[in-house]
């Protein structure tokens, strides 16, 4: 008998969309706007973590309470907003989500009302059976909770789920619905971070959809 393979769930900042660059960016402008140190990609991708009120705390070298994280993250996606149009598609994206045998879906902690006519403009949505993006005025949160619903509408269950993205809050909301994630070398996340982490790592995205497939 064939088996069945798993539901693959896609992260898209830093994952499909190659938006590191606009993203160091934008971080800057917040940083900037508070009087903080500028960061360079490679001094993001290290030191990035979810929730984003956290990295900013530790940047800054001071607390970050909600109200601020408000502020600061409006100043975030202005700016992001702005450069947008900039951004293309990861390497081989397309190629990787076709090749996968299976149902897939994206979900994004980016704005969901903003994100749905991105992926019609890149030529996407037909790939997915369902996308999500954040329902919230503000972001920066962990990705779990977002995982369990976004499952739970597409009446899937967490085990027959794999998630490919680009940070270790990736890998942790695939385990905490009992999913497995593949790791992705090429978004946010320092590639020596996530082989740390243990879990599987993929240089590329097609490669990223072979290790996804070696779960099933």
């Amino acid at each position: 008998m064939t088996p069945v393979r798993p539901h693959l769930v896609w992260d898209w900042n830093g994952t499909l969309l190659n938006d590191l660059s606009l993203v160091v960016t934008a971080t800057n402008a917040v940083f900037a706007h508070v009087g903080g140190p500028t960061v360079t990609a490679e001094e993001h991708r290290t030191r990035f973590r979810r929730p984003i009120a956290d990295y900013y705390a530790e940047v800054l070298g001071r607390a970050v309470d909600e109200e601020e994280f408000g502020r600061l993250d409006r100043i975030f996606h202005d700016a992001y907003r702005t450069g947008l149009t900039t951004c293309r598609l990861a390497e081989e994206a397309t190629e990787a989500m076709r090749s996968w045998p299976g149902s897939q879906s994206l979900l994004s902690m980016w704005f969901h009302d903003e994100l749905v006519p991105t992926v019609t403009t890149y030529g996407l949505d037909g790939h997915f059976t369902r996308v999500d993006g954040l329902r919230a005025a503000v972001g920066g949160d962990r990705k779990a909770a977002h995982l369990e619903q976004h499952l739970a509408e597409l009446g899937l269950d967490g085990r027959s789920v794999v998630l490919i993205g680009d940070s270790i809050d990736d890998a942790d909301a695939a385990e905490s619905v009992g999913g497995r994630c593949v790791l992705y070398t090429g978004g946010f996340t320092d590639p020596g971070r996530l082989r740390g982490s243990g879990r599987p790592v993929a240089d590329t995205l097609t490669e990223a959809v072979r290790l996804a497939a070696d779960l099933s």
